[in-house]
């Protein structure tokens, strides 16, 4: 059965089994994270059929997994950060780390290389998939900062993670940028008002 209805009094159960409010900034980020994985999913099935992006699409797909440990870890409760910011002890690994933050900047040294060079603000859009880079980038903004949201309240969040959502919104950005160059799709200047 799909429905369990322990969640019509506007709670919900964290990984161990503690509730809280659905409302609460734990399930605020985590759930954030989980649209973006959704988002990532949407992008990628688009990326996939772009010529050229191949690799892109790989990633992608890898990046859902990430995304996925990413949301288990919010979803865990966790001790309380120290006033320091070192890791508490019983602090659980978000397994997510520097190979993952390293592949991404890869990335956007790749693709940053591949196209012209930007000499303004330019506006989301272009092609379909290009398009749905750019939400995709504001939603991992918002997840950044419903994680920091998070971290605010007391709660320890590993810094990896932040460190990883802040790649991935660059590396969704410079995507974005590639999709429309391999497609010859110009980017939309700003023009200012």
């Amino acid at each position: 059965m799909i429905y369990t209805r322990t969640g019509d009094s506007g709670t919900t159960s964290l990984v161990g089994g503690e509730r809280v409010a659905k409302n609460s900034p734990r399930v605020s980020a985590y759930g954030t994270v989980d649209e973006l994985n959704a988002y990532i999913g949407l992008l990628q099935s688009h990326v996939r059929d772009v010529a050229g992006a191949e690799e892109d699409s790989a990633l992608l797909l890898r990046v859902n997994g990430t995304m996925f440990c990413l949301g288990a870890y919010l979803a865990t409760p966790s001790p309380a950060a120290l006033p320091d910011g070192a890791e508490p002890e019983g602090a659980k690994s978000p397994n997510v780390g520097e190979d993952d933050i390293a592949e991404l900047e890869r990335a956007i040294d790749r693709l940053d290389a591949s196209v012209p060079p930007q000499r303004s603000f330019i506006l989301p859009g272009g092609t379909v998939a290009a398009s749905h880079a750019h939400v995709a980038r504001t939603v991992c903004r918002r997840a950044e900062r419903g994680v920091f949201d998070l971290a605010d309240t007391g709660v320890y969040v590993h810094p990896a993670v932040t460190r990883y959502l802040n790649r991935l919104s660059d590396y969704l950005f410079i995507l974005a940028r590639s999709l429309n160059h391999l497609a010859g799709v110009p980017d939309i200047p700003w023009k200012g008002l």
